[in-house]
């Protein structure tokens, strides 16, 4: 049967009867049977034929559906074809008709990049200039103005644009507060409305003065500075500033029980108390300051917070950071964080800065920013245990439970290795100092230990992992709490009476204090109706506490409007 075969082949073959398989493709001419042809016969005489065909058909599809996908899919597969030149003339005429239905700036600037020697170019030059000069005399964006001055430098309107750029970016510095007035300063060295500027910084750092019941020195600023005529509203603010102060020197016990500050140290004391020799003293005046809602009190726990050795104490100055901050109205704490911010710009350059400006930055809501700069704060041979807290936080605020455990782990090891160095000295007895850096062990042991817990309970993810954090952060606390009450047992049989760790004496006044001026407030509007709506809505805007001020709100929505 096989000769059979090949003999009745080859007589196809001489006959003619039998088509190749180029012949098949020519006879369907289509997209597809070439690209069969093509597929399954890579090596046959006729493939450039078939190639320059499909080539043609190909082309011809772009034709008909005449879109910018399909002559741009043509020109990828076919960069090289005699009809390349045709395909490109053809996709630019698309562009740019639709470019100049749009007719956008940017839009005939990428036509020009994709186009840049194309038949249309000097139209499409033509048309972004009639853009550019209707944009720029129309658009009330500040980065677009920048975005042209940097794009055209040798533009005739240079100076027309940059004072309407000057003149713009000063109106939304105005608006947006400090942070962009700063920028402002920073960004136009020669601008018109430096001295506006300058005037609206000083106006706000005059309001901190005020709302700090510094009434005599926010006068004397004013006074003294050469801008100080500008603040046409400061007679006003002085005068309600008066108000206020003679209402929080009222000697009715109803009046002083209202005030945080009947229930604090002197803001003086407190700053004296953060050099005491006591770590723990310097850790309660940290705790304390932060009750003092108050201006002059961000220096002194920004300064404990970036030299103090025990974290206990930065620690503190922290959350003392955050809860005046929170207290303050919003315009002063952006600007007392800006200025600082500003002043620190140029000189941040140890781990110590890193952390303020790291604060700062977190403080005020730039969380982003903070966590680089807390990176840059963080030292891989020295880890800071105030910078791996934050970070705790900051993760589980971002629901990354297993994030917040690597971190934790990291802070249980500081503990674990502070508990095993501060140990008593030969002669067996016990530095104060090494004692209270144990309590900091001990706390930041349970705080890590409590973070994995959360962490496990979480997610089921890298379990194994979790459970060995788990192990390592339960070994830091025990041994950290062992050998801090064996310190705290020395202490006291050295000075019998030595303050311990578990002294909440400032804390537990703080508390009463919450309690006793909600207490007050509820009736002080009633009985003290000379001063009582002042007194209450001093409580609202600048108490501390959160109950306290949600108390002074609720009393204040229930008196009856003044007359």
């Amino acid at each position: 049967m096989a000769p059979l075969r090949r003999a009745l082949t080859v007589l196809l073959l001489a006959t003619g009867c039998l088509t190749s398989p180029y012949d098949r493709a020519a006879r369907t001419d289509t997209v597809e049977a070439y690209r069969d042809f093509l597929r399954e016969n890579p090596t046959h005489p006729d493939t450039d034929a078939a190639e320059a065909r499909l080539e043609e058909l190909e082309f011809g599809e772009a034709k008909r559906l005449h879109t910018v996908i399909a002559y741009k899919r043509f020109l990828e597969t076919y960069p090289e074809a005699a009809q390349a030149r045709t395909a490109k003339t053809l996709l630019e005429g698309l562009r740019f008709n639709a470019t100049k239905e749009t007719n956008t700036v940017t839009a005939w600037r990428q036509f020009l990049q994709e186009h840049p020697d194309g038949a249309q170019r000097d139209e499409a030059k033509r048309l972004l200039a009639e853009a550019e000069a209707h944009e720029m005399a129309t658009t009330k964006d500040p980065r677009k103005l920048a975005d042209y001055l940097r794009e055209s430098p040798d533009d005739p309107r240079r100076l027309e644009v940059e004072s309407r750029l000057d003149g713009q970016s000063f109106e939304q510095a105005k608006a947006s507060g400090a942070t962009k007035l700063f920028a402002y300063l920073r960004d136009f060295p020669a601008g018109a409305h430096r001295e506006e500027a300058r005037a609206l910084l000083l106006e706000l750092e005059v309001e901190g003065l005020l709302v700090s019941g510094l009434v005599d020195e926010a006068e004397a600023r004013v006074k003294a500075h050469p801008l100080g005529p500008k603040l046409t509203r400061f007679p006003e603010r002085l005068a309600h500033a008066r108000a206020e102060r003679a209402a929080l020197a009222r000697p009715e016990p109803l009046a002083r029980a209202s005030h945080v500050g009947h229930y604090l140290r002197d803001l003086d004391d407190l700053k004296r108390a953060l050099v005491a020799p006591d770590a723990l003293d310097r850790w309660q005046a940290a705790e304390e300051l932060g009750q003092h809602v108050s201006v002059r009190t961000l220096d002194p726990l920004l300064d404990a917070l970036r030299s103090a050795r025990n974290p206990l104490i930065r620690q503190h100055a922290l959350e003392s950071l955050r809860t005046v901050l929170a207290a303050l109205p919003r315009p002063v704490a952006e600007y007392e964080v800006a200025s600082r911010l500003e002043a620190l710009r140029e000189r941040a350059s140890s781990a110590e800065l890193y952390l303020t400006v790291a604060a700062l930055l977190d403080l005020s809501g730039q969380l982003a920013q903070a966590s680089t700069e807390y990176q840059r704060a963080f030292e891989g041979g020295a880890p800071d245990p105030v910078v791996l807290r934050r970070w705790v936080q900051i993760r589980e605020e971002r629901r990354q439970p297993f994030s917040a455990a690597v971190a934790a782990r990291q802070l249980a090891l500081w503990a674990l290795e502070v508990a095993r160095e501060e140990t008593p000295t030969p002669g067996g007895r016990m530095p104060l100092a090494s004692a209270r850096q144990l309590c900091a062990a001990a706390v930041n042991a349970r705080f890590a230990s409590d973070a994995i817990a959360r962490a496990r309970k979480a997610t089921t993810e890298f379990s194994e992992d979790l459970a060995e954090f788990e192990r390592r952060a339960e070994e830091a606390k025990r041994l950290a709490e062992a050998r801090l009450a064996d310190a705290e047992l020395l202490l006291r049989e050295q000075s019998p009476g030595v303050r311990t760790c578990a002294d909440q004496g400032v804390r537990e006044r703080l508390d009463n204090a919450v309690k006793e001026r909600t207490a007050a407030l509820e009736s002080v509007g009633t009985k003290l109706p000379q001063v009582g709506r002042l007194l209450l809505e001093l409580a609202r805007e600048r108490d501390p506490s959160p109950q306290v001020r949600d108390a002074a709100s609720a009393r204040l929505t229930a008196l009856k409007p003044t007359p």
